[in-house]
């Protein structure tokens, strides 16, 4: 049976409703803004379907501190749209923006291309208010960069994925709005070619702001998807810059003269519209398709080229964000069963443990779900994390499946 839904229109309205819940039905909770990220993770039990898409104000924007605060429905489009007007920016690639809820996107810790120069939402989220399972409506942090007082809960729910509370309201740093930016799509031979540049860069000149490593079967996809006229018949290496004009302009030719010595193959240089056509389609990997699985690794930068060379023997479409080691990665359609995907992610995943590392899956068929260790192998913090949630959420109403996965629970009541 589908969930019912609940759009409160307030955020008192949020908290009462929730606490009405608790004391009752205590029915299980989703919260749920632009529903981008509804397909991912553990398909989770689900009575009521929170809809905070009604919660967008603009509560204060002092474009003078660089700060906002804004309610957590607010899709990050309009957002982004407002910050313009003051030539700022909240320097965070969000894939489905016009659709995608700033409360959501920092729940599930979206980030993109732009990770490497800018950070991520932990780095931005300066105050947060939430309403926790028992429908009180609590604050952290402030609404000004210098408030350090206090337990950092802003950080606690970032990446919570609604599992401890909801999110209604945000402050957040920005940061000015660069004039322009422009890329290097650089294709290569090899990986190991591809991470002497890397190398190269950590004493460039120019400070770029994305380093996407693809192999062939991604950089098809983003090529496809930008509808640019790129090469793809080999690996590829993008570089990003922003700045005013003249910066974006010396940093791109720097570039060229630092990384033609180690092999490239082809060089290609995008700016102005055909840049934004770029990041876009990169933000965006993986392309929705009915592809059987995605998945998120985690290994040292230095071994992204291992892992996209092991992807690519796979047929595995693979995006590195080469710069902080963070992979996303897309199984062909020819994985159609339950041992094919298990053979595949065994791989993978034993690559990227093998220097502390892990992977996670994404999404998949609903059916292999109970099957797959969707969280990736044990982590110490595993009990650490099931004591957090029941400090904030004893009964299990917020997105309980989303939390932790059979196996880690297995695991967690094993040693406690």
């Amino acid at each position: 049976m589908p969930p019912t839904e609940f759009t409160p229109a307030t955020q008192t309205e949020l908290a009462r409703f929730v606490a009405e819940n608790a004391a009752g039905a205590k029915q299980r909770l989703c919260p749920a803004g632009g529903r981008t990220a509804l397909r991912f993770g553990f398909a989770g039990r689900c009575d009521v379907l929170v809809d905070t898409r009604e919660l967008k104000r603009v509560v204060d924007y002092p474009a003078r501190d660089m700060t906002i605060t804004v309610e957590a429905g607010l899709p990050v489009a309009e957002l982004q749209q407002l910050l313009a007007t003051e030539n700022q920016q909240l320097p965070i690639d969000v894939p489905q923006a016009g659709r995608a809820t700033i409360g959501g996107a920092i729940a599930c810790n979206v980030s993109g291309p732009r990770r490497f120069g800018y950070g991520t939402f932990r780095d931005y989220v300066i105050g947060i208010s939430a309403v926790d399972a028992q429908g009180r409506l609590f604050q952290g942090g402030g609404r000004v960069v210098k408030n350090v007082a206090g337990y950092d809960v802003c950080k606690l729910l970032v990446g919570s994925r609604g599992t401890l509370a909801a999110i209604t309201q945000v402050t957040l740093k920005l940061k000015p709005r660069p004039q322009t930016s422009g890329w290097w799509w650089l294709t290569f031979d090899t990986f190991p070619e591809m991470e002497n540049v890397l190398q190269r860069l950590l004493t460039s000149a120019a400070r770029p702001t994305a380093l996407e490593m693809l192999d062939v079967p991604a950089a098809k996809l983003v090529v496809t998807e930008s509808r640019l006229p790129l090469p793809a018949a080999l690996p590829v290496l993008a570089i990003q810059v922003d700045g005013t004009d003249q910066e974006v302009a010396w940093q791109l030719d720097e570039l060229r003269k630092e990384v033609v010595p180690f092999g490239v193959q082809q060089l290609e240089r995008l700016a102005g519209e055909e840049a934004e056509k770029l990041t876009t389609a990169l933000t965006e990997f993986p392309i929705p398709t009915d592809e059987p699985l995605t998945f998120q690794a985690n290994v040292r930068p230095s071994r992204c080229w291992e892992f996209a060379e092991l992807a690519t023997k796979c047929d595995v479409a693979v995006q590195c964000h080469a710069g902080n080691g963070v992979i996303i990665g897309q199984f062909p359609e020819q994985v159609a069963t339950l041992e094919q995907a298990r053979g595949l992610l065994d791989q993978l995943r034993h690559l990227a443990r093998r220097d502390r590392g892990n992977l996670i899956v994404l999404h998949c068929d609903p059916e292999w779900q109970a099957a797959l260790p969707m969280c990736g192998d044990p982590e110490p913090a595993w009990p650490l994390m099931v004591q957090l949630k029941r400090q904030l959420d004893p009964d299990g109403l917020w997105n309980p499946d989303r939390f932790i996965d059979r196996t880690a629970v297995a695991y967690t009541a094993s040693i406690t």
